[in-house]
């Protein structure tokens, strides 16, 4: 099963409260599952990198083989691409289990950056994590 992941992290002030939010669909675009989860006191690039994990953890729990992961961050993009190193240590073992879940597929395609526009339902998922957490 093809999937294709969407995702993005918040954080409101960097750091500040943050929150990863995913949204998976099919090759049509049909949205499959979202997902979302606060992280507490973070910086915006770790919450990307979050939220990648969680959208490409919750594709291997529902069965996909295949993955395609866009986001919105040009730098999650290029790191996991390998057109940028990782020199930030607190984004190195974030880095380190994105490409750990990539492999675990039985095939992905390469990593796309999106423009902000078209990750709406990734941001809201993120920012509904951040808005939840407040009101608990």
């Amino acid at each position: 099963m093809y999937v294709m992941v969407y995702s993005d992290g918040a954080s409101r002030r960097n750091p500040g409260p943050a929150g990863a939010g995913a949204v998976l669909t099919d090759e049509r675009g049909e949205v499959l599952y979202e997902v979302c989860q606060y992280l507490g006191q973070t910086t915006n690039n770790q919450a990307e990198y979050s939220a990648a994990i969680l959208g490409l953890e919750k594709a291997l729990e529902i069965g996909a083989t295949k993955v395609l992961l866009k986001a919105d961050s040009q730098l999650l993009i290029k790191q996991i691409n390998g057109e940028y190193r990782v020199k930030n240590p607190d984004l190195k073992p974030l880095y380190e289990k994105v490409i750990f879940l990539l492999d675990r597929f039985d095939s992905y395609d390469p990593p796309q950056h999106i423009p902000r526009q078209q990750n709406h339902l990734a941001d809201a998922q993120a920012n509904r994590a951040i808005d939840e957490q407040a009101f608990a």
